[in-house]
């Protein structure tokens, strides 16, 4: 799908590895060693993400008492790193994170299976949210030696370890009822709402 989307399955590859890690800054040959890619194919769409504005390319500068001065060898001159605050950004992550969810050995289904939730949302990291606390609510009725494990998976494919929260319904409508800090900015924030069959939240609508 993504493929489709974005033109080539280098581009999604390259798009997801800084999306989904966006504090981190990666070298040329750093990339084609970790996807298996040739350098040539990387450097291309590289240079296409920046002059998209997504991504941006910095020169690695050590300092030495004072005085900063260039790094001599030229293949490691320049890191890469994504652009935050690039217009698109956050909805470009939303959808990276959302298809990898989708295409990730059946996870919601697997998910849906295991705990029955009456609430699914994904939050935090996985949709530019700094304020929530948590990248994965689940409500409901869980069963925690299946979701753990297809969690675990979870993060495997995306590269990165995900805090989640799990809790009964009870408890959840009784933080969003006294205002809960942490559930109001799951709420209230930038979020991607996967399922959702709380009853009393429709009713206020």
């Amino acid at each position: 799908m993504l493929t489709k989307l974005f033109g080539s399955q280098a581009r999604v590859k390259i798009l997801k590895i800084f999306v989904l890690n966006p504090e981190q800054k990666f070298y040329l040959r750093q990339l084609s060693r970790d996807l298996k890619m040739q350098v040539n194919s990387i450097r291309r769409e590289l240079e296409n993400l920046q002059s998209f504005g997504l991504l941006v390319e910095d020169e690695i500068r050590e300092l030495s008492g004072k005085k900063v001065k260039k790094v001599l060898n030229k293949t490691e001159k320049k890191f890469y790193h994504v652009n935050k605050d690039f217009v698109l950004f956050p909805e470009i992550k939303a959808l990276i994170v959302k298809s990898q969810i989708l295409s990730s050995n059946d996870f919601g289904e697997k998910l849906l299976a295991a705990c029955s939730p009456k609430i699914l949302i994904l939050s935090g990291t996985l949709v530019n949210n700094p304020k929530s606390q948590t990248d994965i609510l689940l409500v409901g009725r869980v069963n925690r030696e299946k979701v753990v494990p297809l969690i675990s998976k979870l993060e495997e494919d995306l590269g990165r370890e995900l805090n989640y929260t799990i809790m009964d319904y009870k408890e959840y409508r009784y933080r969003v009822d006294i205002a809960d800090f942490f559930i109001y900015n799951i709420i209230h924030g930038k979020k991607i709402v996967l399922v959702d069959d709380d009853d009393n939240s429709k009713n206020k609508k």
